[in-house]
């Protein structure tokens, strides 16, 4: 039998992150996959769900934010996106959840689950709640330091923590320590000191910080990759759809995508070229960008003469403003519209009261349903996190019609697309190697530290 002092020993040296309990209300409209991941995080206390867009991320939170409620009796927040709180209360009401929505910090008492936008979260006390759920919290990273903070600070002083994104970490893996630490698990410091190794020894961590004119390059080491990712198992659970979990893939089956490559060429040559060349370094980037406004912009309108919906993604203002009066129909949400007009104007757009929607994908990529459009039209751009969110706003499970994708680009921005692609195959890789070390961790049997072990170990009798 094992000693009591050493039993203790190995418990404080478990990677835990929460302490949960046993679910208290399991409802009939969650799927099979659902009920295993919401019975999961409950029992874990403070767990991470990533989910792509369309398996019920939306469902899945409010059942583990109802059982956190009735355990402890008090409320659970629920942090979203702009627009996405509008959203969030239908389908509490849609599932028998009732929520409330509260911008300024002061909700009713009698509220059990309460939603607001990150934006708003400074309003609020963590001591009034008990359990907080970050939805699409893969945006955490797109927010400035002191906002970021302010998150992570709100979460250390809550004791049931839920983090659900469709992304957890689409080109750099080691943005996974930022999840673990907030929910109470690993700090990303301490992750990567004990799974990475700096090959430019030049500190810092992995969010790009350049130490001494050179960007910090982390990757796993050699032994290091099998229990990375079984610690990342842990604590979070990642699905992309039922058959992941073994069960029939029956409704959520994904519609024809079509992607198209548009290359406008470019008239204004950058300075110092007697020809057009592909641009090379990010400066070079940029002013191909700004040298081609006008003529990508003139393509998008002509790709979205149309009747039905299309949903435009824009990085520049001036590329907004010409969308804005180019294209038929168009309203944009701009980054100077104040926080109420955006999420009217998301929200009028996700009923289908508005023709054509252009923004900024760091403005309404994250976390809206946009199943009533099927054409998405984008620029090219690094960021592969933007473009998938952007895409996977209207092409996801319960989207009935084919999808289409037109992606404008410069005939000098083909080196974006490369990286582009670079990016999403390493994302794949990231997801599968996740998705195979969960099975293999979901397929052991663990033996709890309670069972007692009745036979007697003998060592050397010098010891």
């Amino acid at each position: 039998m094992l000693n009591g002092d050493y039993r203790a020993f190995l418990n404080e040296r478990l990677q835990v992150t929460g302490d949960g309990f046993e679910p208290l209300w399991m409802p009939d409209f969650l799927y099979d996959f659902q009920r295993d991941l919401v019975e999961w995080s409950v029992r874990l206390g403070r767990a991470g769900i990533f989910a792509d867009c369309g398996m019920g991320k939306t469902p899945m939170q409010l059942v583990w934010a109802e059982n956190i409620m009735r355990h402890t009796n008090k409320p659970v927040l629920i942090l979203t996106p702009l627009a996405v709180g509008y959203q969030l209360v239908d389908e509490g009401e849609k599932f028998g959840v009732e929520v409330v929505r509260c911008r300024d910090g002061c909700a009713p008492p009698s509220a059990r689950v309460v939603t607001t936008n990150y934006e708003q979260l400074h309003k609020f006390e963590a001591g009034d709640f008990a359990g907080v759920v970050c939805d699409e919290s893969s945006i955490l990273k797109n927010f400035n330091g002191v906002r970021r903070g302010e998150v992570t600070e709100f979460l250390r002083q809550v004791p049931y923590r839920l983090l659900c994104t469709a992304t957890a970490a689409p080109n750099d893996f080691t943005e996974l320590g930022t999840s673990s630490e907030a929910l109470g698990g690993m700090g990303h410091m301490d992750m990567l000191s004990r799974y990475f190794r700096n090959d430019r020894n030049t500190g810092g961590d992995s969010r790009g910080t350049r130490m001494f004119g050179k960007a910090t390059e982390w990757r796993l080491k050699g032994h290091a990759e099998r229990p990375f990712w079984r610690w990342v198992c842990s604590w979070a659970r990642a699905i992309r759809k039922p058959s992941d979990y073994g069960y029939d893939d029956d409704g959520f089956i994904l519609p024809k995508l079509t992607t198209n490559n548009h290359m406008v060429e470019s008239l204004n040559l950058r300075e110092g070229l007697l020809f057009n060349l592909p641009a090379v370094t990010l400066q070079e980037q940029r002013a191909e960008r700004r040298n081609t406004v006008k003529e990508r912009c003139d393509t998008v309108a002509a790709l979205t003469d149309h009747d039905d919906q299309a949903l435009i993604w824009c990085h520049l203002n001036e590329e907004g403003n010409r969308l804005e009066k180019v294209v038929e129909g168009a309203v944009q949400v701009s980054g100077s519209d104040p926080d109420e007009r955006k999420e009217e104007l998301l929200h009028a757009f996700a009923l289908g009261q508005v023709r054509a929607l252009v923004t900024k994908p760091k403005i309404g990529a994250w976390g809206l349903n946009l199943q009533s459009c099927a054409h998405v039209v984008t620029f090219a751009s690094h960021s592969y996190e933007q473009y998938y969110q952007g895409v996977r706003r209207c092409w996801r499970f319960g989207q009935k019609r084919p999808v289409t994708v037109d992606i404008v680009m410069s005939d000098g921005e083909q080196r974006v697309m490369d990286s582009l692609k670079a990016k999403s195959a390493r994302a794949d890789k990231m997801f599968d190697s996740l998705m195979e070390h969960m099975r293999e961790s979901l397929s052991h049997d663990v033996v709890p530290y309670e069972q007692e072990y009745t036979e007697q170990t003998r060592g050397p009798a010098w010891l």
